[in-house]
């Protein structure tokens, strides 16, 4: 089991040096409890399967695979793992931590985690349509924070659904911090046993997400959340790679957001898959109304994102609790008829490419970043631009020629 493999691989190399999972499970009054790690989840092993059923050969590939990483993993990477299989927030959570690491030492790790993770969800049987992602975009103050803790929290509490919530908070371009102040905003959904709320910095990245957003999906789907909600940092017009990362994108726009041509323009509003405009109440009521149906008829003149959907507008207000409900089943109606008709799986397949080519040139610059070498002949190369001898395409050019060579391995013969 788990604690035989962690025994076994903790006398043969030392720990990594990040906090030990502490598995914490709380009890109905609220008090806090420590589990042993031999009891929070299964544990795949080759050995478990002594008889294959027909059509089960796929899952006994996955299951022994998944047993081949545990090999390769630390012995708190496995603890982490199987908490969070099991459902434990607490290793949900520092396995995010984890996987966001800029340490050297984490990265290999986060990746026998990922890849932990994705063989259990194989052999488990898990399937795409087990589980929705949702993104909330839209422009600073239009309530997107309120909104996600009402529907949130109705999802919960009167439909009996998991959710996640993973909030994009921007960083600083000068300290390179992140206030992460949007769970403040979601109080009572953090609260809720089935609900689990995640700040995330987006650390420079563009296009409202954080660089490792698609990797946290696939850890809070692991750990059995079937609605997933993304917030986006306060998007502009041209910041659209929150739909290379969910399923259904929603814009959540203030009333009064501007004329039936601010609708028109190109970027955000071509991909949206659904408008809410937010704080229809009190004497924004009828500039929401107003608002609605400029976006409605700015909607008519865009060319369908998909054959079979139609882009749909709905008013609510957050802060009272109005609408919620009916903007839900607009979301539930996209799900169904994208399941039926295969774009979801389609799409995350084409998701699953954009992230690859992302996650190559985030590692191919972390490599040139760490080359002592290379940094050297990029200051030399500066020097030159600052007293005007020279271009930033060609100095770019000469560090990709070296950095190339560099990395070309040497012939020995």
């Amino acid at each position: 089991g788990g604690a035989w493999h962690a025994a076994r691989l903790g006398a043969r190399r030392p720990p990594p040096a990040w906090p030990r999972c502490a598995f914490a499970a709380e009890n109905r009054h609220g008090s806090t409890t420590s589990t042993s790690p031999s009891g929070t989840g299964p544990t795949l092993s080759a050995t478990t399967v002594t008889v294959t059923p027909p059509g089960h050969e796929e899952k006994v590939e996955a299951a022994t695979a998944a047993a081949a990483a545990v090999e390769e993993m630390a012995p708190m990477t496995l603890e982490l793992a199987e908490g969070l299989i099991g459902g434990k927030r607490v290793c949900l959570a520092r396995a995010i931590t984890l996987i966001e690491s800029l340490k050297d030492e984490h990265h290999l790790q986060a990746q026998y985690l990922l890849e932990y993770v994705l063989k259990h969800k194989k052999a488990r049987g898990d399937s795409m349509n087990q589980s929705f992602r949702l993104g909330v975009a839209g422009p600073p103050g239009a309530g997107k924070s309120t909104f996600i803790e009402a529907l949130g929290t109705m999802l919960v509490q009167e439909l009996g659904y998991k959710v996640a919530v993973l909030a994009i908070d921007p960083s600083s371009s000068r300290s390179g911090g992140s206030i992460l102040g949007d769970k403040t905003r979601m109080e009572q959904l953090s609260k809720l046993e089935r609900a689990y709320v995640r700040p995330s910095p987006t650390r420079g990245s563009l296009g409202g997400v954080a660089q490792h957003t698609n990797d946290v999906i696939l850890l809070c789907e692991a750990a059995s959340y079937e609605i997933v909600i993304v917030e986006t940092v306060g998007l502009g017009q041209s910041e659209v790679l929150v739909d290379d990362t969910v399923d259904m994108l929603m814009l959540v726009a203030p009333p009064a957001g501007g004329d039936e041509l601010q609708g028109v323009k190109k970027g955000i509003m071509e991909v949206a898959d659904m408008v809410v405009v937010n704080k229809c109440d009190g004497a924004l009521a009828d500039a929401a109304r107003h608002a609605s149906t400029d976006f409605m008829h700015a909607l008519q003149l865009m060319r369908r994102k998909r054959p079979a959907w139609r882009p749909r507008v709905k008013r609510c207000s957050a802060l009272r609790k109005e609408g919620i409900k009916e903007v839900w089943d607009v979301v539930d109606k996209f799900r169904k008829t994208m399941t039926e008709t295969g774009d979801i799986q389609s799409k995350r397949l084409g998701q699953n490419r954009s992230w690859m080519w992302s996650q190559f040139k985030e590692q191919l610059m972390q490599r040139a970043m760490h080359d002592p070498k290379l940094l050297a002949h990029a200051v030399e190369l500066q020097k030159e631009l600052v007293q005007g001898f020279g271009t930033p395409r060609h100095a770019a050019r000469t560090l990709v020629d070296e950095f190339l060579r560099r990395s070309k391995p040497q012939d020995t013969t």
